[in-house]
């Protein structure tokens, strides 16, 4: 056999610190490397495997449409794209549908339709996007200026001007900065995952929807990672009580292919029109028959389950010997360690559990339907690895 890792290190962009493991398989929410080590995923590809590796449904409904036709281009009509749009406007209440194929893009189609309805609306002075501080919304040069993290903007100046930060939980900070900017839009994660896997509070959430529905500022919700019965509820805003104009979501909505979506709330149901945006490969029918397999099943009683187990990883963790605190919404956890993150990782690692990290915090994302026997063993892990 090939060495795969040294392959990797010569021909591949040295874009990631990759763990010191070669995955050749998987089914459900267990993982065998190279060498035949089996393990517990709670990383499930970072949010995007949402019934874990290899599931029959997931997999039987893309080899169906393998078979039928895998792409075509947004010149003609498929069946998957239209049915996939209707089902997340049904589920959601939103208007329409742009699919793109990653968070960023997703991000990237929300903050265009937010510029153009602006532009039409209020005039071109109206164009500022306020995001938050230790938000991230992806990696693309404009997608990266809506990040607010600093470390992440340097080496890549000038990015897309027009983008401040407010300070998380601070509403007047906010509010200030939308209204001497002329925002455009909003922008929030309900939970920053990346920042730390932290919630916003909800009196901050309800106030910043007060703020844009008064001033006709459009609110922006990225639910990227936390979308698709993430948190315990099909999208992270429905656990806030608020309504968005545009969510943008990826990650798990394709069960593993790539996708991503733009969902136009009202006010920007038609914003876009023919040419204004595009993209080759969005709402791919392969990947749109994922997709709608996969929400298909996130149904109430998953969502319950997710919240059950998410109860259960707190409990188990919080005040435990070596846990500081434990933050996060439903399986999209965050555990802050006395010791550093990245060593309780590796423990996880040697003793057969794949976790990660986000920020100071080692992050748990396990699948939606992880069998809790599992889970309750990589749980055992995680605490011995913290003490």
């Amino acid at each position: 056999m090939s060495d795969i890792k040294a392959i990797d290190k010569e021909y591949v962009a040295n874009t990631y610190a990759r763990f010191p493991v070669q995955l050749v398989r998987g089914k459900g929410s267990l993982l065998w490397d190279d060498e035949g080590k089996e393990y517990i995923d709670l990383g499930s590809g970072i949010a995007v495997n949402a019934f874990g590796i290899a599931d029959d449904e997931w997999r039987a409904a893309v080899t169906a449409q393998l078979g039928e036709l895998q792409h075509a281009s947004n010149l003609y009509y498929t069946g998957p794209c239209a049915l996939l749009a209707e089902q997340l406007c049904l589920r959601t209440g939103m208007k329409k549908v742009f699919f793109a194929n990653s968070g960023a893009e997703a991000n990237e189609g929300a903050i265009k339709a937010a510029r153009k309805y602006a532009a039409e609306k209020k005039g071109a002075d109206h164009f500022t996007i306020v995001t938050l501080r230790n938000s991230f919304h992806g990696r693309t040069i404009t997608a990266l200026a809506a990040t607010g993290q600093d470390h992440y903007h340097k080496l890549f100046q000038p990015l897309t001007p027009g983008f401040v930060h407010a300070e998380a939980n601070n509403f007047d900070d906010l509010k200030a900065l939308a209204l001497e900017n002329k925002a455009a839009a909003v922008m929030i994660e309900c939970v920053q995952g990346e920042g730390g896997v932290l919630p916003l509070e909800a009196d901050f959430v309800r106030r910043i929807a007060e703020l844009c529905a008064q001033e006709d500022i459009l609110l922006i919700v990225d639910e990227v990672q936390t979308g698709n019965g993430r948190t315990g509820a099909l999208y992270a805003y429905m656990n806030f009580g608020v309504m968005p104009d545009i969510v943008s979501t990826a990650k798990g909505l394709g069960g593993g292919l790539p996708l991503g979506a733009v969902l136009l709330g009202e006010k920007v149901r038609d914003t876009f029109g023919p040419g204004d945006h595009g993209s080759t490969f969005g709402g791919n029918p392969v990947c749109c028959a994922g997709a709608l397999n996969v929400l298909g099943r996130i149904d109430d009683a998953l969502l319950a389950s997710v919240r059950e187990k998410s109860d259960y990883i707190f409990s188990a963790l919080t005040g435990a010997p070596g846990v500081e605190s434990v933050s996060g919404m439903g399986l999209m956890i965050g555990v802050k360690t006395v010791k550093p993150a990245a060593e309780v990782v590796a423990r996880c690692r040697e003793n057969g559990v794949l976790c990660l990290t986000a920020k100071d915090r080692v992050r748990l994302l396990p699948a939606l339907n992880i069998p809790t026997e599992l889970l309750e063993k990589a749980v055992a892990v995680i605490r011995a690895a913290c003490e």
